[in-house]
């Protein structure tokens, strides 16, 4: 008797059913800072989240995939693609610095549209949350004032922790970056005073920004005094003005008990001992009162050929980059095949090719019932939600040769179309991605370049075999050609020269035969040892440029 595959997402979605309790509805929640272009790795975060919730839409119990931008957390530095004067407004709220690139409100709103697009496109849609509207509206106004009640019990928690503080090792260089980068073991509330580690950081009325330092703070009136490291000096209400934000090891368990979340992972920079995400699980118990949620942490994801990880550096790869070359259920699958605590790389190299061949021979195994495993429940979870399937070709030709056919045609549709049997409207979105891949991750050497007039030499130095061969090919490309018949002429030429059939099986003779030959066509058509696959070059060129070429 057949069994149904569990995973990763099956369990996960179990832990969060009983956090909540059975017949409640649940929520899981994934966040994230818009310091830059959010990359592939910050992606493991909202699509491992989205997975869980979309596992507990197909059981039919109520979830809400909360996704908060931490948009209200400080500006940190400016990256080196953006102008050094910026570092006037490092310590404002990422929500308070202006758009450099002028196409947006701020810094924060520019990082966040192209995800939004990106991830709508894969099905991963969520209620967004931003930190800046709810801590300046006062809808955190009691945590924060219960926070700052219970300051001395934060602070013997943190103290504990600052002991006990490990270091994720990275594994590469690119990781490194990554966790030099992360906000998960940064220390907010450091100092040698009650007040210098206040639970809460005001922003400045006069210059935003957080470089403050509280001075005084009575518990009876909730009035806070500060200054700044430019000399101004404020006093505001923590009862009635909302005018910075809790430090982050506090926020975020604030936040969980808050939204009453059940189940939210964290990267292993912040299940680190002693860092924000083994903080809060202490904090949210014992100053909020509320059960930690759910969890567990996920591993580093790199880059082939990426140099800086980091998401507020830029130049990683994001999804709206690997969009343009990977069909969207091929993106999700890469996440969602594997153990969340596994780390891997994404190669927008040849590995492209290969991965999708590996999708479409996943892809007829799971049209056979009989034959549902794991692997077949990954490849369901990344073609469709709960909602329905994500867009994908109605006719599936290879992506190896589109690619190819896209090389040798130079990206006309038309031509791919005419090639491949398929009209363009079928093969989509696959067609637009081969496209995209050959000309942005093909390197130039690596292109095929027809030659312009054909190679006088070369064809004045032929064998008569040779010439026999060149003759039977010219004869045999009939038009309107098709992908089938070049196929079998191109094979059968060698054969049709020793007085064999097209469909004759080779001799070791022929097989010697086809290897000269195919040398001779690669070096008389695009002035190399080798390219493209000799079918696909020859109806991509056309007859009449080929017969050209040949001497014909």
């Amino acid at each position: 008797m057949s069994t149904t595959p569990t995973d990763w997402v099956t369990r996960a979605a179990d832990d969060a059913i009983g956090h909540a309790g059975e017949g409640k509805p649940v929520t899981v929640s994934s966040g994230i800072s818009p310091s830059g272009p959010v990359h592939l790795g910050n992606l493991r975060e909202f699509l491992t989240v989205h997975f869980v919730a979309d596992e507990l839409r197909r059981r039919g119990v109520p979830v809400r995939h909360l996704h908060v931008w931490d948009d209200y957390d400080r500006f940190r530095k400016v990256p080196r693609e953006v102008d050094p004067s910026y570092a006037e407004y490092i310590g404002r709220p990422l929500s308070a610095v202006p758009d450099p690139w002028e196409c947006h409100p701020s810094w924060a709103e520019h990082f966040k549209e192209p995800l939004r697009e990106s991830l709508h496109a894969m099905g991963c849609d969520m209620e967004e949350v931003s930190q800046t509207e709810r801590y300046q509206a006062g809808v955190y106004r009691e945590q924060v004032l219960l926070a700052v009640q219970h300051r001395g019990e934060i602070e013997s928690v943190l103290a504990r922790y600052r002991t006990k503080k490990v270091v994720a090792e990275p594994v590469s260089k690119q990781e490194a970056e990554a966790l030099e980068d992360s906000v998960a073991a940064d220390d907010d509330v450091e100092g040698t005073t009650e007040l210098e580690r206040f639970p809460y950081k005001p922003y400045c009325l006069t210059c935003l920004r957080d470089a403050t330092t509280v001075t005084a703070y009575d518990d009876a009136s909730t009035d806070l005094s500060y200054t700044c490291d430019r000399g101004h000096a404020h006093t505001i209400n923590l009862a009635t003005q909302d005018e910075g934000k809790l430090a982050w090891k506090v926020d975020w368990p604030m936040r969980w008990a808050f939204e009453h979340v059940d189940f939210e992972p964290a990267g292993m920079d912040h299940a680190t001992p002693g860092s924000s995400f083994t903080v809060g699980h202490e904090l949210v118990e014992k100053v909020f009162g509320m059960p930690r949620p759910a969890w567990f942490g996920y591993g580093f994801v790199g880059f082939a050929g990426v140099q800086k990880m980091s998401s507020s550096a830029g130049g990683a790869p994001t999804a709206q980059d690997a969009l343009r070359v990977l069909e969207a259920p091929i993106l999700r699958w890469l996440y969602v095949r594997r153990n969340p605590k596994q780390t891997f790389d994404i190669d927008f190299g040849p590995e492209v090719v290969r991965l999708y061949d590996e999708w479409d021979s996943l892809s007829r195994k799971a049209a056979d019932p009989g034959k549902r495993d794991v692997q077949v429940l990954a490849w369901e979870r990344a073609a469709a939600t709960a909602a329905g399937p994500l867009p994908a070709p109605r006719v599936v030709v290879p992506f190896r040769l589109l690619s190819s056919v896209a090389d040798v045609t130079a990206g006309s549709a038309e031509q791919i179309s005419r090639i491949v049997g398929e009209s363009v409207e079928d093969i989509q979105p696959r067609l637009d991605r081969a496209m995209a891949w050959t000309l942005e991750y093909v390197a130039p050497e690596d292109r095929t370049n027809v030659r312009e007039t054909p190679d006088a030499a070369t064809l004045a130095s032929l064998s008569e075999e040779e010439r026999e061969w060149l003759r039977l090919l010219r004869d045999g490309l009939t038009e309107p050609l098709s992908l089938d018949h070049v196929t079998s002429l191109v094979y059968g030429v060698p054969k049709l020269a020793r007085g064999m059939a097209l469909d004759d099986k080779p001799t070791d003779e022929v097989k010697a035969d086809q290897k000269q030959f195919f040398g001779l066509l690669y070096r008389l058509l695009v002035d190399a040892e080798r390219g493209p696959r000799l079918p696909t070059l020859v109806m991509a060129l056309g007859a009449d440029r080929v017969r050209s070429l040949l001497g014909g």
